[in-house]
């Protein structure tokens, strides 16, 4: 089970990465375009996640149930921040449809109406996935 935490903790760093990269090369770390996102708290969900990592892969070759219960503390803080930007996006893509629907605007964009849905959803989904099976890791089930 701990191994299978790895795999699904990298899967939805993989696609963090990505929404990240086209948050950035949107402009969002400009704020051009009015991002909905504040630089802090994208930052701070990526520090955290990548902190959580690699206290998780310290846990795996220490076994260390301390680091494992570290490695969870850290993952609370990364949903939050994680459930904040969710928040934070769903009014930009809605709209999204209305502003194809009434052709090009002259005004900017924000940088995360670019990040498409399946890719949040997924890495939603494997990020719970990754919170419950560090849990479990860390309660030593499995």
């Amino acid at each position: 089970m701990d191994i299978a935490a790895l795999v699904t903790w990298l899967v939805t760093a993989l696609g963090g990465f990505y929404m990240m990269g086209i948050w950035i090369s949107r402009g969002g770390l400009r704020g051009t375009g009015g991002s909905r996102l504040p630089a802090p708290v994208v930052f701070g969900h990526f520090a955290l996640a990548a902190a959580g990592l690699v206290v998780w892969i310290v846990y795996l070759v220490a076994d260390s149930r301390a680091l494992a219960w570290t490695a969870f503390g850290l993952l609370v803080p990364v949903a939050l921040l994680g459930f904040v930007m969710l928040a934070r996006w769903v009014p930009v893509y809605r709209a999204r449809a209305v502003a194809l629907a009434s052709g090009p605007g002259a005004a900017a964009e924000p940088a995360e109406r670019h990040i498409a849905a399946p890719v949040v959803a997924a890495h939603g989904l494997f990020a719970v996935v990754t919170v419950v099976l560090v849990l479990l890791g860390a309660l030593g089930v499995g």
